[in-house]
């Protein structure tokens, strides 16, 4: 801090110090705020997940599925230290561009004060008794005393304007200081969850090593996800009995097969069917399939419909469903966040999600249907 004793030590005590009162922001929502109120919605839905899982029975599934969670969270709590980080940064910019400004300003008062401090010296001990000494008469005193008391009120003022210019400055530089240790503890913050989710990750990849080269662990998995196909078939019902009223013009998706634009640029690791594993030799039935990405990770929309579904599904993740009208329905699935919401009319290529790895048992791939009404089918008639 700075300190003012020094330069007014033996101005005298009849001067007030007046303190620059803290102007308060105005408390509308910016989009950092908005940001950082849907990154904390979507940390407490996924903690209240987390909570639930860590309720049910314990099987590898069901680790794989809190690990998909655990991994997300970090990744939202990273993002929210970013977002703060970006808004930390911002302010402590507008600080720091003020503090020269207010310097400027304080060194003019100083020079300002100097002066006065050259007229007190001049006059030496302010008093009544060798004031009229140094006068020669009654006008000439009169005249001293007005100028006197006008140099009293200009020097209370300049003093003033000096104090509150020092406090603004103090309070600048205390701002600027706190900035900075928040800045710094929300760089330590990310760095440490970035090395949880390392930590994360070799876990994800150990346990996937595990379903996919022994053959109990291989089968309890796939026991599980047949069960979440199945009430995935339940849901699809419900959807079916409630359709939802499309208002948006569009070709029906039935004369659009074999000529649909591929969700995500990359290639099939997992086609319909019944699919023989090469190690254990068992057979399982793909409702859909799998497609690795390439370089572009986001994920589009094939035909126009609204969105009736967008939340986290055991055995798909994080699951758009969007229904295309005339009973035609489309499923994403493994995604790792969402463009779009339930109620949303989307069109063919938008981007509605990025891919992702949740619940997935191969890594980083999206899970593809196509459906009339409960019926799955072969997206690859489909599509171009």
């Amino acid at each position: 801090m700075i300190k003012h004793c020094t330069i007014l030590s033996f101005i005298g005590t009849a001067l007030l110090v007046f303190s620059v009162p803290v102007l308060t922001q105005t408390q509308d929502l910016s989009e950092y705020e908005k940001r950082l109120a849907q990154i904390n919605s979507q940390i407490r839905s996924l903690k209240q997940k987390i909570q639930e899982g860590e309720k049910k029975k314990s099987s590898i599934f069901s680790q794989l599925t809190q690990i998909g969670f655990q991994k997300k969270l970090l990744k939202n709590e990273i993002k929210l230290n970013q977002t703060k980080l970006r808004r930390a940064n911002q302010e402590l910019s507008s600080i720091q561009n003020k503090i020269p400004a207010i310097r400027k300003k304080m060194n003019k008062e100083e020079q300002s004060i100097k002066k006065i401090l050259v007229t007190l010296y001049k006059y030496g001990k302010i008093d009544y008794l060798k004031l009229m000494l140094k006068v020669q008469n009654a006008a000439d005193l009169l005249t001293e005393n007005r100028q006197l008391t006008r140099l009293a009120k200009h020097q209370q003022q300049v003093l003033s304007g000096y104090l509150e210019t020092l406090d603004e400055l103090n309070h600048s530089l205390s701002l600027a200081k706190k900035k900075k240790e928040e800045i710094n503890s929300l760089i330590q913050s990310s760095t440490q969850k970035n090395q949880e989710l390392i930590a994360q990750e070799r876990r994800h990849r150990s346990l996937l090593n595990k379903i996919n080269s022994n053959r109990d662990s291989y089968q309890e998995t796939i026991q599980e996800l047949q069960e979440r196909a199945e009430q995935l078939q339940n849901l699809m019902e419900k959807l079916v009995k409630n359709p939802r009223s499309i208002s948006i013009d569009l070709v029906p998706m039935y004369e659009k097969k074999g000529m649909l634009p591929w969700p995500l640029s990359g290639s099939v690791t997992s086609s319909f069917g019944l699919q023989r594993h090469p190690k254990f030799n068992t057979i399982t039935k793909n409702n859909g399939i799998e497609i690795a990405p390439g370089e572009d990770s986001v994920v589009k929309c094939i035909h126009p419909g609204i969105v009736v579904y967008t939340d986290y599904f055991q055995g798909y993740g994080n699951l758009i469903i969007i229904d295309h009208g005339m009973s035609y329905y489309s499923l994403y699935g493994h995604c790792s966040s969402f463009f779009v919401k339930k109620g949303d009319a989307v069109y063919t290529g938008q981007p509605i999600a990025l891919v992702g790895d949740t619940s997935s048992l191969s890594g980083i791939n999206l899970y593809l249907e196509i459906r009339y009404k409960t019926k799955p089918l072969n997206p690859l008639k489909w599509l171009k």
